[in-house]
């Protein structure tokens, strides 16, 4: 997702600001998931893991929500990676609905600050700008945290010959149903379709509204235009 990137790059900010951070990039997706987490090691991640099972498959964003949260709690307890800040894209291109980033926070039992468009670290704490549709809200939080990435945040840095050379050696760990089922949050009904209370029926492009009419005259003529016009189509 293109907003993914751009929580990436953020990341890869902190990364670079102090030394010693590391980077993982998590996804949960079908094997071929594996092409755009190589793109993200040959950004600069240190390494990668990919979450695939067809347990996992037809998961709304709740179910979604559970199996990323595992996985991250996985992470922690099996790799000894303690994370101090989870970047998540504002949402996927498909669904749209900017919903599994907070979930995972919820699961996590952690603060988030959603439609980040600028951040600044000190030490523990974070200060974000957060867009707003009329305006913008400024707000602190402390780590360990979750931050949704709007694209107004940054601008995401390009590969480099020697990146995606590395990209390749780089460790890439794989998570199945089998690796996560001892989890708290895994259940046959908390993922995939059965763990999903809500699914699509259908998708579609709703119709383009038509052309306008612009009435002339006078302010006296256009309203008593108008009138006729609303009460042909029975709406007054």
């Amino acid at each position: 997702n293109p907003d993914d990137m751009h929580a990436l790059e953020a990341a890869l900010a902190v990364k670079d600001q102090y030394e010693g951070s590391r980077v993982t990039v998590v996804s949960m997706g079908p094997p071929q998931a594996e092409e755009a987490l190589r793109q993200c090691l040959a950004l600069g991640a240190d390494d990668a893991v990919l979450v695939t099972d067809r347990a996992f498959g037809g998961a709304d964003t709740l179910a979604t929500s559970y199996t990323i949260a595992s996985a991250i709690r996985h992470i922690q307890r099996t790799m000894n990676r303690q994370f101090q800040i989870i970047f998540c894209g504002k949402q996927a291109i498909d669904g749209d609905t900017a919903q599994v980033g907070p979930q995972i926070a919820e699961k996590l039992n952690i603060p988030q600050v959603t439609y980040a468009a600028d951040i600044k670290k000190e030490g523990n704490c974070l200060t974000v700008k957060r867009l707003l549709e009329d305006g913008y809200m400024t707000v602190q939080v402390q780590t360990p945290c979750l931050v949704t990435c709007v694209k107004e945040l940054n601008e995401v840095r390009y590969m480099t010959v020697k990146g995606i050379l590395e990209c390749w050696d780089k460790p890439l760990t794989v998570l199945d149903y089998n690796a996560l089922k001892d989890e708290p949050l895994i259940d046959p009904t908390t993922i995939g379709l059965k763990g999903s209370p809500t699914n699509v029926f259908r998708s579609f492009t709703p119709p383009q509204k038509g052309a306008g009419q612009i009435l002339g005259g006078t302010a006296e003529e256009a309203a008593k235009e108008l009138a006729g016009l609303l009460a042909k189509k029975h709406a007054i």
